[in-house]
């Protein structure tokens, strides 16, 4: 995570930023942030409850999903949505591997803000094919971070094998925005880290061997932040699965996260859990684990949202995992269910990935090094018209 001294600053800057578009609009509200730990695991049941009781049935489920959406988007100053620009795509360097293949991709999501990361196709079938967006999570250590990462590669290669398109991208500040100068921090960052996202399905749903029925996303830690964010507020993805994140008390602790009031504000209130329920009765998986904030989640946020399910009829349509003597990450005992899943509710093939007994060991993926993953370098320059961190346009539009 990222630190929270830059945090405490970051939200200081956000609230001189909202009171000022508040007095604008004539209103007398400030931010109201839910950071980090926010609330005790008690209260947090508490306001689950209270929640409950504002809605009986599908229709008035409904009815709230769309305030929260409204919210989420309000809250990340993305109401009414920007102008979509042309994504130009920057497409190179295909590399064939046993049964996928990766390229280096980037597109852009303003004028001059590139999103960059890596496309995995398989290399059977004609398509249609389901896609796959894979944000990653918060990593501190250069050498073994975000889309780089053994795990976000052995995931992303195995998705494509298994018949499906994979999009494994930078967020903000992290690989080829990192080379150009951009940090992980600003009081904006969750603004154009969704706004990002919802040009990644733009771009993925423009290919012509992608079903548009058929997008997924999934990621951990504050990837799993990310993918249930865009499930909310983007009714194109189909299947979400946040992974080692959907907490009733925990609120995500860096600026990306819960730097913008996204979770309460005059007349709204929400938090995590209701934010991963509004993609009822899409299919969703939640995976959580016994030594972070997600330990609750056979007991609290499960049935919570099982309940919002049920009254659609789609209770078979969320499912949990849950690995209680395991910690933090997306390691191969949380793949396992991810595949499973997503094998049933996207039709991509589990025999192409499995060993003679019913295994998927993953031995068929190339961890390929970071420098071959890279969008921009000496023989595929940054384009001339992309903007740098100081630009007003990615925090001010």
């Amino acid at each position: 995570m990222q630190s929270m001294k830059w945090l405490a600053v970051s939200m200081v800057v956000a609230s001189l930023s909202w009171s000022a578009q508040a007095a604008q609009n004539g209103a007398d509200e400030k931010p109201q942030l839910c950071v980090g730990n926010y609330q005790t695991e008690e209260q947090a049941k508490e306001q689950l409850a209270r929640f409950a009781r504002t809605y009986s049935n599908a229709a008035e489920w409904k009815q709230r999903a769309q305030r929260i959406r409204a919210g989420i988007l309000r809250g990340a100053e993305l109401s009414p949505l920007p102008k979509k620009c042309p994504l130009n795509p920057i497409l190179h360097s295909k590399r064939e591997h046993d049964g996928y293949s990766v390229e280096n991709l980037a597109f852009e999501s303003l004028p001059g803000v590139f999103v960059t990361g890596n496309l995995y196709r398989p290399t059977k079938g004609a398509g249609p094919f389901p896609a796959i967006l894979c944000p990653h999570g918060h990593f501190s250590d250069p050498a073994d971070y975000g889309r780089f990462r053994p795990d976000m590669q052995k995931r992303c290669a195995t998705f494509a094998r298994m018949g499906a398109i994979v999009f494994a991208y930078d967020m903000v500040g992290y690989g080829d925005w990192a080379n150009a100068g951009w940090e992980h921090k600003g009081p904006k960052i969750l603004k154009l880290q969704l706004w990002d996202s919802i040009r990644a399905v733009d771009y993925l749903t423009s290919r012509p061997e992608v079903d548009p029925k058929r997008i997924a996303v999934t990621g951990a830690s504050g990837g799993g932040t990310q993918s249930f964010m865009l499930a909310a507020v983007d009714d194109r993805v189909a299947v979400s699965i946040p992974v080692v994140m959907v907490s009733a008390h925990f609120f995500g602790g860096c600026v990306c996260e819960s730097g913008m009031p996204v979770h309460k504000a005059r007349n709204y209130e929400t938090s995590n859990v209701e934010i991963a329920a509004a993609a009822a009765p899409r299919p969703l998986l939640l995976v959580g684990d016994g030594k972070d904030w997600t330990k609750n989640t056979p007991e609290v946020e499960y049935p919570y949202i099982r309940n919002v399910y049920q009254m659609f009829g789609a209770a078979d349509k969320v499912e949990y995992a849950f690995l209680p003597n395991e910690g933090h990450d997306y390691g191969l005992s949380k793949r396992l269910p991810v595949y499973k899943f997503l094998a049933k509710h996207l039709g991509m093939s589990l025999a192409e990935v499995q060993d003679a007994n019913g295994n998927i060991p993953e031995d068929f993926v190339v961890i390929e090094p970071k420098d071959k993953l890279y969008v921009f370098n000496a023989e595929h320059p940054r384009p001339a018209h992309a903007v740098g961190p100081k630009a007003d346009l990615p925090w001010n539009w």
